[in-house]
């Protein structure tokens, strides 16, 4: 996947959704953040490594 910082969905409009996924070729669950507005902007990382929400306050 290449990431595009300059890539902009239009504004206020994005739908953003999060989602676990067990993925058949990896060793670990996916945590997956998309927005379902915009054609392949999303990112995801093993679910075990992802950030606690108390450790984003």
């Amino acid at each position: 996947m290449t990431s595009d910082i300059h890539c902009h969905t239009g504004g206020a409009d994005g739908t953003v959704v999060g989602s676990i996924d067990a993925a058949d070729s990896s060793d670990c669950e996916e945590y997956v953040i998309a927005d379902i507005s915009a054609d392949g902007a999303w990112l995801s990382m093993c679910a075990d490594d992802a950030p606690t929400l108390p450790a984003w306050r």
